[in-house]
């Protein structure tokens, strides 16, 4: 059983969502509302798994990191992402309000068929991703508000969502925003939601997954563990999202055979003067301090 859950829980989960939208689409049910009950799914089914089949059995004991986490995790949830949906529309017909034809804007294929629409779409989104992601690290501004997603010295399913709530809206505003601007239809973002959510909610969970040749496609957990190295020569590499596409194509992808893990999750050595172990407040603020740290 276990050899199959290793082997075959990425393929399976992402086919599972990609189904359950289709059908969702099909039969006009609210398409938000199926990607949040896969997603929700996929959050709990992991949490339960890890206790089980760890990849690091010490990952699962908490050093007093879970109330930061979950703290992020509500606040990201409840209140960042909601604001972004909301406020979001009200910006993009602000922007239609004041050019002087709407032609302007149609520069996406909403004429070609539905997949070539989602195919197209998760290309940008994750270009958008990757490209905000890796000026989390290779700016010095940027880094401050990413270095509290890298403070966590393990890796659980739920610090997936410890992020500076300011760098979740530079990512949103780099990549799923413009897409926004230019007319893609809103079944073809829940269609990339439904693609990536099942990915990132597996890519911090401590299970020890073998995921073959879908590890050079997706951000499996495989190779995110080599992003959250405290070694930034291996951490500075595995930027996508949810895919790896764009790592193939500027070269940065990481995935090491000798290891499968690298020796120490956590901030590099010139960032050790973040409060890796402080509360929510306290990394949420320090990210403003005169010597917060270093990329």
């Amino acid at each position: 059983m276990k050899k199959v859950i290793a082997h075959w829980t990425l393929a399976l989960t992402v086919a599972s969502s990609m189904s359950a939208f289709f059908v969702a689409r099909a039969f006009s049910i609210n398409l938000e509302l199926v990607v949040f009950a896969v997603t929700a799914f996929t959050l709990i089914a992991a949490m339960a798994v890890e206790g089980w089949m760890p990849f690091d059995p010490l990952w699962n004991a908490g050093n007093g990191d879970f109330k930061t986490d979950a703290t992020s995790t509500v606040l990201l949830l409840g209140v960042v992402d909601p604001l972004l949906k909301a406020f979001a529309p009200l910006l993009v017909v602000f922007a239609y309000s004041n050019i002087a034809t709407r032609e302007t804007f149609t520069l996406f294929p909403v004429d070609a068929s539905f997949l070539v629409q989602l195919v197209v779409a998760t290309l940008l989104i994750e270009l958008g991703r990757y490209w905000a992601h890796r000026w989390h690290h290779t700016n010095r501004f940027l880094w401050r508000l990413h270095a509290m997603h890298h403070s966590s010295e393990r890796l659980y399913a739920v610090n997936n969502f410890r992020f500076h709530p300011l760098n979740y809206v530079v990512n949103f505003a780099l990549s799923t925003f413009p897409l926004m601007l230019i007319g893609v239809p809103a079944d073809v973002l829940f269609g990339y939601m439904a693609l990536t959510q099942p990915v990132l909610m597996l890519q911090h969970a401590n299970i020890d997954l073998r995921s073959g040749w879908l590890n050079y496609v997706f951000s499996s957990n495989e190779l995110h563990r080599w992003h959250h190295s405290s070694d930034s020569t291996e951490a500075n590499s595995n930027y996508g999202s949810a895919l790896v596409v764009w790592d193939q194509v500027f070269g940065t992808f990481k995935f090491p055979r000798k290891s499968r893990t690298p020796k120490r999750i956590g901030l590099f050595e010139q960032s050790a003067n973040y409060p890796a172990r402080a509360g929510y407040l306290q990394q949420l603020l320090s990210a403003f301090g005169p010597s917060c740290c270093r990329a």
